[in-house]
């Protein structure tokens, strides 16, 4: 079901009766388990509660697009957009399923053994499991090439060494990714990812619960890796030195979804602010009646719907196989632009109201803000992109 504002068709991939039932299922659930009062309560405390994860999993909202072998929904990337949709309509973007579905379960079913599969697709299915990936270093961010945390094998055993920031999910999750060098001297080629079971896991221990400027609800945090010891057999496919080439192979499903988020968040700035602008009066009439107004929003109507094409188009090219990464990088760095863009004009029109943190256009001011820098920051997207010309 396709915001009202925008009169941009569902795509023939989203058309099945199926996924119109799913989004009032996910409807159903948010109103049930997300009211307005936790929202807030959530930001207040700087993470969602675990509980949420947990009816989630009960909801079968995890591991939508895992298979059902595994514990999964069976389902694939389009109920994950379903689900980013109406998620971010809501206003609950700090919550990291997302991530947990979309990004970490995904290595787990692409790369790792059947004995992995059927030791963690389970539990993160069910949602006894909450999912991280650890790459971001105080030292090192977008340029993944130059991560220094390593893991040195002994026997049958990793002993990792290092320290990770602006983790999502990081003081919930209980199942982290990290990205290791388990040879230093090979660079890119000594990559590798390692599960680490933080339940139990000596010398793992969470840092500070990052104070952002936005996405306040999202638990963004420091991990640290002090000897911690985990089996190889938490190596993430059949061999070391994969790491990198997995990320790759994966980072275009992740900045996809983060073009998702942002045309969310751009559909939910409209209707926020025409429904604000034709109620709100100025000098005797509904502020949508001043032309400079009407002009703003046919504008950014214009640039939405042209946005919409082009990410339906990139769902529809990522079904089939064939979204490339340059591609990708366009999506991402394009509709989070444009997301900064247009929620600013939005904010303006709400006038001194739009600065006020109880309304939902200062909060998606705030929240939209980081969607340039997370998942390669926009300037790095362009860097990928000209590569191709």
């Amino acid at each position: 079901m396709r915001s009202p504002v925008l009169n941009v068709p569902t795509p023939a991939y989203l058309a099945d009766e199926e996924f119109g039932l799913f989004t009032t299922s996910v409807r159903r659930f948010l109103d049930s388990h997300t009211p307005r009062a936790k929202l807030d309560q959530w930001r207040k405390d700087g993470v969602v509660e675990r509980e949420l994860w947990t009816r989630a999993g009960e909801a079968g909202l995890l591991g939508l697009s895992t298979s059902a072998d595994y514990g999964g929904g069976g389902g694939d990337f389009r109920h994950e957009v379903v689900l980013i949709e109406e998620t971010t309509k809501r206003g609950l973007d700090g919550w990291g399923v997302s991530l947990h579905n979309g990004i970490v379960m995904p290595y787990i079913e692409s790369y790792c053994s059947e004995d992995q599969k059927k030791r963690w697709l389970p539990k993160l299915s069910s949602g006894e499991y909450v999912a991280a990936i650890a790459m971001t270093e105080p030292g090192a961010g977008s340029d993944l090439q130059g991560v220094k945390t390593t893991a040195l094998r002994q026997g049958n055993q990793y002993t990792i060494n290092g320290a990770k920031t602006f983790i999502t999910n990081g003081q919930t999750a209980n199942f982290v990714v990290v990205v290791t060098k388990t040879d230093p001297k090979q660079g890119a080629k000594g990559t590798s990812l390692i599960v680490v079971e933080t339940e139990g896991a000596e010398g793992f221990a969470r840092g500070r619960n990052l104070d952002k400027v936005g996405l306040e609800s999202a638990d963004t945090s420091e991990l640290f890796f002090n000897d911690v010891r985990v089996p190889t057999a938490n190596l993430i496919g059949p061999e070391e030195g994969r790491g990198f080439y997995q990320l790759m192979e994966k980072l275009p499903q992740e900045r996809l979804i983060i073009a998702v988020q942002a045309m969310a968040m751009i559909e939910r700035a409209l209707e926020v602010t025409i429904d604000y602008v034709k109620q709100r009066k100025a000098f005797g009439r509904a502020v949508f009646d001043n032309q400079t107004v009407q002009f703003k929003l046919a504008e950014c109507k214009t640039r939405a719907t042209v946005a919409r094409v082009f990410v339906d188009h990139c769902v529809g090219q990522h079904l089939e196989g064939k979204l490339d990464a340059a591609t990708a990088s366009m999506a991402k760095y394009w509709l989070t632009d444009l997301q900064g863009e247009i929620i600013d004009e939005c904010l303006q029109l709400h006038g001194g109201y739009g600065y006020m943190d109880e309304y939902e256009i200062a909060r998606m001011y705030k929240d939209a803000r980081v969607s340039r820098i997370y998942g390669g920051t926009n300037e790095i997207m362009k860097v990928l992109i000209s590569r191709t010309i």
